[in-house]
């Protein structure tokens, strides 16, 4: 029989689905047998997360003034002015919510940190890889020596190339320093995440509305900060690969003595919001040629940047 052309088209059911019409979802779930339920559960978006890492250069240390490369020399502690900027730097970020402080385990760090880290309530974590380079045989020595040494050239234009006498290459340390900092970092799904949660959780309960405020911790991301002192060159360094920089530019940066630097590191990119940040700005107007001379060369120039970092 010839069907009517113009007779409604009326839909049929398929094989697979019900007679009542609704769908059955057969696709495949998170363990690979096909999901029945009428809207098949989908997998949790993964929580996105953001570490904002503080850089803390020690403060002013008694070799910072004496123009010794300190390097990992036992004894270098902090004088008179750094035990001073120690203080201020818990004055400076008493309005911060820090949830952990990491430090070079050198004296000069480890000083410089206890104000903060016992005025926030944390323990001081000390990682190896935060570390004074290791300037093998220049360590201990006058800066106003070390500028006779051919590898003066080398640190200043290619400090990729470097490696110091008996010691390390400034390539290892940048790689040992970022690689500290990254397991910082709050991916999703971490303790951290859980850590998180758990915060959220407890304040939530306080106020009489856990469901909704840990409904909320859920969906928003992973958040921490996170101080971690360190060394002159070794800040320099995280510097730079924060910004995208090659190694070989990293004496264009400047960290001070009790500066803070600040990266915020997310899942695609980090952020450097903050370098060389001293809280104040004299010494902006000043700024010394260092005292060294070479005997068959000129003196140096206001272009050469100081190995460890500068004293001001």
């Amino acid at each position: 029989m010839t069907s009517d052309p113009t007779a409604p088209v009326v839909n049929q059911p398929r094989e697979d689905e019900p007679a009542g019409g609704t769908p059955t979802d057969t696709s495949a779930s998170a363990n690979g047998s096909p999901s029945t339920g009428p809207t098949a559960a989908h997998p949790p978006e993964p929580r996105s997360w953001m570490t904002t890492v503080i850089l803390l250069r020690h403060g002013r240390s008694t070799a910072n003034t004496s123009g010794i490369l300190a390097g990992r020399t036992p004894g270098i502690h902090l004088d008179d002015t750094g035990r001073a900027q120690a203080s201020g730097i818990a004055d400076r970020l008493a309005d911060i919510v820090i949830d952990r402080v990491v430090t070079s385990p050198l004296e000069r760090c480890r000083q410089t940190v206890e104000p903060l880290a016992a005025a926030k309530g944390l323990p001081v974590e000390l990682d190896e890889r935060l570390a004074e380079v290791d300037y093998g045989k220049w360590a201990g020595r006058p800066l106003r020596e070390l500028v006779t040494e051919p590898l003066w050239r080398t640190v200043q234009h290619h400090a990729s190339a470097t490696v110091f006498p008996g010691g390390e290459s400034l390539a290892g340390v940048s790689a040992r320093a970022v690689e500290a900092v990254r397991e910082l970092l709050a991916p999703a799904g971490s303790r951290a995440d859980a850590t998180a949660g758990s915060r959220a959780d407890a304040t939530a309960g306080s106020t009489g509305s856990t469901s909704a405020s840990a409904d909320a911790s859920d969906r928003g991301p992973v958040t921490r900060t996170v101080l971690v002192c360190s060394h002159g060159d070794v800040i320099k360094a995280l510097l730079a690969d924060a910004l995208g920089l090659h190694l070989d530019s990293f004496q264009r940066i400047v960290v001070a003595p009790a500066s803070l630097s600040v990266i915020r590191y997310t899942p695609l990119r980090p952020f450097v919001e903050r370098i060389n940040d001293t809280g104040e700005l004299g010494s902006l107007g000043a700024h010394p040629v260092p005292r060294l001379q070479r005997e068959d060369q000129d003196p140096v120039t206001a272009s050469e940047a100081v190995p460890g970092g500068v004293a001001r």
